[in-house]
This record gives C-alpha cells, structure tokens and sequence, in this order.
C-alpha cells in the first residue's frame, strides 16, 4: 500500500478506533489494559493527582471495568509492567527493557551532571544498601548533601538513586505517593531481558523503531516538530527531535511497508500510520450502527500528544495549562475533555471533597456549536457514572447556578448539588 487519502472523519475515526475509544468497546480487565499498553507502547505519567493519575485517566476512559488498583498490581505485583522513560515519563511492558536500557544507559553516562563525583563516590554504597536491606527511598538515605540536578539543587540521596535507576541498574519497586521507592533491576526484570544484546544494531535501526513506535502510540503523525515526538535518543543529545533524523527515517519506513502516507482533505502536511493498523482502518470505513459513547479524556492522553493535529481533524484547540499562570489560564488550573462520538463537546474542571471523596465539578464549558440531544445526554449521563465508578465515589457535587446555566440536568443522579 503506497498511500491513503482520508475525508477528515475517517481519519478521526480511525485514530479513535486505534485508541479504543470508538466502537466496538472491548478493552477490559487487566488482560484488556496490558493489550491496549502494547499496542501504544507506552501511556505517559504524571505527578499530579486531581481525580487520579494521568496512566489512570488514560485507563478509565477505555477500560470499561478499569479500577486504579488494576494498573498497580501489573506494576508493582505481577511485574508486567514498567515505570520507565518513553514519552517523557511513562508506562510500558516489561519485555520492552532491551529496547530502551541501552540508550538511556548511554545517555546518562554522557551527562556530566550525572557523573559527577559525590554521585559516584555514594552510589556503591547505596546499592549495597539496598542488597542488604532491600527497597528503599532517598528518605531512607542520609546523603543530604545538594548537588546540581535538572530542577535546581537536590539532595544527594534522591540524585544517585535516579541515576542508578537510569542506568538500569534499580527500578522503581513501588510507590508511596509520589515518592519512588528503588530496587535492584536483577530482582525483578527476568534475566532473559537483563542479558538481552541491544536489539538496534545502528542509529538507523533505533530510529526507525522509535518513530514506528511513536506513530502507533497516537495512529496518525506527520513529519512536524511537537511535544508526540520527544523522548526519542539521539546521538549527542539526551532526546532527539530532530526532523532532519525523522524525515530519513519515516522514507525509510514506507520504503520498507512499515509505515504507510496518508492524505487528509484539507490537512496540507502528509500523515503516517503503522501498516499493520490498516485493519482498523477497515472498520471505521464500514457503516456502524452501533452508538457511540462517551468519554472522559485525560491531560496527557495519547489522543492528545499531537495538539496541534487534534486541531485541525477535530477542530479542538486543548492546552494543559496547569504550568501557565492564573492571569494567562483560558479555562482552569486541571481542566479534562469530554468527547462524544468523534467529536470533543465540552471540558470541565474537576475535583475531589478531601472529607467525603465526591467528585466535584468546578466549572463546565460547551464547546461551540453544540447541539445537545437526548442520545448525546444519555451518553454523557453513562460516562459520569462511570468515571464516578472509577473514582470509588456515589457523590457529585455542583453548583445549582452552573447546572442551570450549562443545562447540567443529566448528571447522574442530580447528587450532592450545592
């Protein structure tokens, strides 16, 4: 297959279709949540918890049994998953280790930041810590001495642990909040993956993988510089992003049927798929008469990594604007999309009652043009109850004003309106 041309909602709905949020619904179970991890390759994390995790917020938006103890008994018990570095910080399966250990370990010995001499000196001395006594955090440590590190000063302990942990030589055994608690890789990655050689025999070779795997994690990518691309290695630099490097490599990849070009109606820059997605394709081409439903999409959702595509074929213009400042903010500080069929209809702003856990929306905005329809309540009815749920809560809480405002009514149950 040379290439493919694309009506705008056929390519919205095959990127749907590939992220599992377009019918037929099928992930479930932890079985569900491991397929869905491979076929992306990886689901980004991150520290803020608002009503959960990003990786859980990606989850429960596909998975339609997904509770967050799910995704911590793959990682932190069955040991088929992995805290590791892809998209920035991330999840991905285990088996993946070869593929990333070799140039992060590369990476890492190259930063001088990393090799300075207190990290060196204490890091055998942590290691056979943690040989005898097993897991431990940097609070477990007493290497209180700062030095340089990417956010400004840090202590000692927490530096050397995560360069360690970089080196493949710890990994991260769980977590107690946020905090990382380390141990040793040998413990827990099977010793086939530990002795594996680098499965990239040259730079090449790891492009091509890296960039046929980027282009999986969302389904359509073109050759653009934007945030779905960080996170790759590259020779002299940590992360390489370099269009140039992205450009031979996606040639090289349509050269070999491995990826495949795909035009979309008024969308200028050429897109690329995975050739073995071209089954999904099929199906979003046939009629559907199944309904479709709603979601609740996460910040750093997958969908979402390429903004500035997701504007274009959907029309949605999203910034996470948690980094931004509250003069500057358009919406809110935590702000979530709401997508129904193959449109995004709405946002809102969450939160959770620290006393009694309900769910709280904050502030509720409907996108232009949106017509709202009994199927489209029901629908959107359906996915609260769900993602209250997944949030473990039967309380909502909202202000009667702004459900009268914003034609609130449907929620689920009317519950805990103020």
């Amino acid at each position: 297959m040379d290439s493919v041309t694309l009506t705008k909602q056929q390519a919205r709905r095959f990127i749907l279709a590939h992220q599992g949020l377009w019918p037929p619904y099928r992930i479930k179970g932890k079985s569900g949540i491991l397929d869905f991890i491979r076929h992306v390759g990886c689901i980004q994390f991150d520290p803020l918890d608002i009503v959960g995790h990003n990786p859980e917020l990606v989850l429960q938006s596909r998975v339609s049994d997904f509770r967050p103890t799910m995704l911590q008994e793959l990682l932190y018990e069955d040991r088929k998953l992995l805290d590791g570095l892809d998209k920035q910080m991330a999840i991905y399966c285990i088996e993946d280790w070869p593929y990333f250990v070799y140039r992060q370990r590369e990476a890492t010995r190259r930063s001088r930041r990393r090799s300075t001499d207190p990290v060196k000196a204490v890091s055998p001395q942590i290691l056979k810590a943690i040989e005898e006594s097993g897991p431990l955090s940097s609070i477990d440590l007493d290497h209180d001495q700062k030095v340089d590190w990417s956010w400004g000063p840090t202590r000692l302990a927490k530096v050397a642990l995560d360069n360690m942990y970089y080196l493949g030589e710890l990994v991260i055994h769980s977590k107690v909040h946020t905090r990382k608690v380390y141990d040793l890789a040998s413990r827990h990655v099977p010793e086939e993956l530990l002795s594996a050689h680098d499965p990239h025999k040259t730079e090449e070779e790891y492009h091509d993988w890296h960039v046929l795997r980027r282009i999986g994690s969302v389904g359509l990518l073109w050759n653009r510089g934007g945030m779905a691309w960080s996170g790759i290695y590259g020779v002299g630099t940590i992360y390489w992003a370099g269009s140039k490097e992205r450009a031979a490599a996606l040639k090289r990849l349509c050269a070999q049927g491995k990826a495949v070009e795909v035009h979309v109606e008024n969308i200028k820059t050429p897109l690329h798929m995975r050739n073995q997605d071209t089954i999904e394709l099929d199906t979003v081409m046939e009629p559907n008469d199944r309904l479709p439903h709603a979601a609740i999409i996460a910040p750093l959702d997958n969908l979402l990594w390429e903004r500035d595509l997701i504007g274009q074929l959907f029309g949605f213009d999203y910034t996470w604007e948690v980094y931004k400042p509250v003069a500057e903010r358009r919406y809110g500080y935590y702000v979530l999309p709401v997508l129904y069929g193959d449109r995004f209809v709405a946002r809102f702003e969450p939160g959770r009652d620290k006393g009694n856990g309900a769910l709280i929306i904050k502030n509720w905005w409907w996108e232009p043009d949106i017509t709202q329809s009994e199927k489209m309540r029901n629908s959107l009815q359906d996915c609260f109850k769900r993602f209250m749920d997944y949030l473990g809560t039967d309380n909502l809480r909202i202000d009667s004003e702004l459900v009268q405002k914003e034609g609130l009514d449907w929620l689920p149950f009317a519950i805990g309106r103020h």
